[in-house]
């Protein structure tokens, strides 16, 4: 079942002489239960198509649906319905530094869900314990680590039952050995049928946990297909030159 849609998306930045096209025209479907893994060069696009499906970037031109019906930010409130049903997960966390774990994973879950705190507390618990935190519910985020911040906000978009989750550079702000701890969560949440698309430059974590590939370069989508087949014999010459350089052989 596709859940979710993108018919020629586009989206430009700048105007006049300095405008530049993101995105081009980008037609993509997700079925439910999905892991779908974006690549592609720094600029490429792929964190704007994440953020334009979301909704954290207006679409230029185009359009996104959720189970067939549009994504239409005219209509509030079905609008919000649908954003609701996607988590977001940042590369730079987006913790509130003020506030606990604990307090991070239930604020939007009382104001946006209107869930009690009681309701709420035992939602992020269960999450955290989920993601190897349940001892750092009382910490602040400047006590954790970057592998743990992150974790805590995995948790935190679970906290609202999402359908979907979006992932955009989750580990690019780590330091190595914090990625994997991360990627592990990220795993585990594919095992358990998790529909879920990643941008990211681990072209490992892509190529033997993602069930398809997404290829973008200069906002067009280039290539798309298995992963293992995409990583081992890509159609497009663009893709064939992305890889070789990604996967540089030092012989």
């Amino acid at each position: 079942m596709t859940i979710l849609e993108t018919r020629e998306l586009t989206k430009y930045y700048g105007t006049g002489e300095n405008q530049v096209r993101a995105l081009d025209g980008v037609n993509l479907k997700v079925q439910a239960g999905e892991f779908l893994a974006i690549v592609g060069t720094s600029g490429s696009g792929k964190s704007t198509l994440l953020r334009c499906i979301h909704g954290l970037e207006t679409v230029d031109d185009g359009a996104v649906y959720m189970d067939g019906e549009l994504m239409d930010p005219a209509d509030k409130a079905k609008y919000r319905e649908q954003r609701n049903r996607m988590g977001f997960v940042f590369q730079h966390f987006n913790l509130f530094p003020n506030k606990t774990v604990l307090d991070n994973c239930t604020l939007a879950q009382m104001t946006v869900l209107k869930r009690s705190r009681e309701e709420a507390e035992k939602t992020a618990l269960e999450y955290l314990d989920k993601v190897g935190l349940l001892d750092k519910k009382d910490s602040y985020p400047n006590q954790l680590s970057g592998g743990q911040k992150q974790r805590v906000a995995i948790a935190r978009a679970l906290c609202m039952n999402p359908d979907m989750m979006l992932f955009d550079e989750p580990t690019s702000a780590l330091d190595p050995e914090m990625i994997k701890e991360v990627l592990e969560v990220m795993k585990d949440l594919g095992r358990q049928g998790m529909t879920m698309i990643v941008v990211t430059h681990e072209m490992g974590f892509a190529r033997h946990v993602a069930n398809r590939v997404l290829f973008l370069d200069q906002g067009h989508l280039v290539e798309e297909g298995d992963s293992e087949a995409f990583f081992t014999n890509p159609k497009s010459e663009r893709a064939k030159d992305f890889l070789s350089k990604v996967f540089y052989d030092a012989q």
